[in-house]
């Protein structure tokens, strides 16, 4: 073709725009984030691992795993050595309950403590009002005494303890409405009432081996008889700080009454326990000497009564 006529058509033809060739982007794959993301899309990081630790039979929750005290119960040493503490825990027990038992009563102090509500109403009537009481004799069960609380007849040292702790606040209580309270003379007082009781459980013992007095009376009863006295001391006392001393004197003088025929129709059952057993007071100057004994003790008790109180009273 002519030069000229290549030109014409080459001006006449429209031109191509040349575009600025596009960068192909590749498709992320799996794991690789998205270059347009301004965040990390963790949540399938999270489904993956919460699919992972799920275990068949869980419910959906993850489980957890073994504790150090779970293994260190699996093995078998350990096991063996908690076995072998056990014996050793086991045998100090019954070695230090041994030795308890040598000195202090634990046993035996149990059955002077199996008391109810019913059976201190009783007793209190009774201390108070011994007069009304007939039958006197304590109840045995195969040779053994029933419980305090089956019998009213038995001692018991519920209310001898309860007593004495009373007695010892209301007399810091007229201690303090006399202005003389002072915690050195309510310890003197609380002293000098505990050491009168050694002093008199002390002696009856002593004369009970001098007599030689076959009896099945304990030291543990001697101490429940000789603390029912401080009942009627915490009734003096109250009374006399409510009507002095006309108040103190009358309930006194009744609590003293009523303590002394209750030792004598007590303690004649174990002391005289021969002349109690034939129904005849038995002659001889053995039997009378447990008689003057048994007086003694009941006659000291009013006696202790008045000089633990008095000075309480003005």
């Amino acid at each position: 073709m002519h030069p000229a006529g290549l030109a014409a058509a080459a001006a006449g033809t429209p031109r191509l725009r040349k575009w600025p060739s596009k960068r192909r982007i590749p498709v992320s794959q799996p794991g690789m984030a998205d270059p347009h993301q301004l965040f990390d899309d963790t949540s399938s990081a999270q489904s993956r691992g919460y699919g992972a630790q799920r275990a068949p039979g869980s419910l959906g929750y993850p489980s957890a795993s073994a504790s150090p005290q779970a293994a260190f119960l699996a093995d078998p040493v350990s096991n063996m050595a908690m076995a072998y503490g056990s014996s050793l825990a086991a045998q100090g027990k019954e070695l230090v309950d041994k030795n308890i038992d040598r000195f202090i009563p634990v046993t035996k102090l149990k059955y002077y403590f199996a008391v109810d509500t019913m059976y201190v109403g009783k007793k209190l009537g009774l201390l108070f009002f011994p007069y009304l009481h007939q039958d006197w004799e304590v109840q045995y069960q195969q040779d053994t005494p029933v419980a305090p609380r089956f019998d009213v007849n038995a001692p018991d040292l519920y209310i001898p303890a309860m007593a004495f702790i009373t007695y010892i606040l209301v007399a810091g209580l007229a201690l303090g409405t006399q202005d003389r309270f002072s915690p050195d003379l309510l310890g003197l007082q609380a002293s000098s009432a505990l050491a009168w009781l050694t002093l008199e459980v002390l002696a009856i013992l002593l004369s009970l081996y001098l007599v030689t007095v076959n009896t099945d009376l304990t030291t543990i009863d001697l101490v429940a008889f000789l603390g029912y006295k401080y009942v009627g001391m915490i009734g003096g006392v109250l009374m006399g700080l409510l009507f002095g001393k006309i108040g103190y004197y009358l309930v006194l003088g009744w609590c003293c009454a009523s303590i002394f025929v209750f030792m004598i129709r007590t303690l004649r059952l174990k002391i005289l326990a021969e002349a109690a057993a034939e129904g005849v007071p038995v002659r001889g100057a053995r039997n009378q000497l447990r008689m003057y004994l048994t007086m003694a003790v009941a006659a000291a008790q009013p006696l202790l009564m008045y000089w633990l109180t008095f000075h309480l009273v003005r």
